[in-house]
């Protein structure tokens, strides 16, 4: 069974959201599906659903208020992180936190944290065992 079944985000403007969000979620495996008011992106079972806004003008979201903080999605190298967060920047994306070693989590854990226009944080990240700190 997997760990969530689905996450819904609420953006702005659906298209432009779609536009940003749908580089990076195919790059991460993730296939597309579209309806009349949401845009979906599954992969096995789960999925991330963007849905617009019901109050237009409400956002941006602000990090570190009540409520969201950052999705992280865990990749299996430094390459994978780098690539992501080339494909994310390439897609209007801005970069919060570009990609580097996190030794405040552990001497292993790589990421690089992003935002787009709605203040929706993603993080890339890659938490390589021990033995295979050196590879990339």
């Amino acid at each position: 069974m997997p760990l969530f079944d689905h996450l819904g985000i609420t953006v702005e403007d659906l298209t432009r959201s779609s536009a940003q969000f749908d580089p990076v979620m195919r790059a991460l495996g993730c296939t597309r599906q579209d309806a009349e008011q949401s845009v979906s992106w599954y992969k096995g079972e789960e999925e991330l659903i963007l849905f617009p806004a019901r109050e237009v003008g409400t956002g941006p979201h602000r990090t570190g208020r009540v409520g969201w903080q950052h999705l992280a999605f865990a990749v299996d190298s430094r390459d994978e992180v780098d690539r992501l967060h080339a494909i994310a920047v390439g897609a209007g994306w801005t970069t919060v936190r570009e990609p580097k070693l996190y030794p405040r989590f552990n001497d292993r854990y790589y990421a690089s944290f992003m935002e787009d226009e709605n203040g929706i944080r993603l993080e890339f990240m890659c938490n390589s065992p021990q033995q295979s700190v050196d590879k990339r």
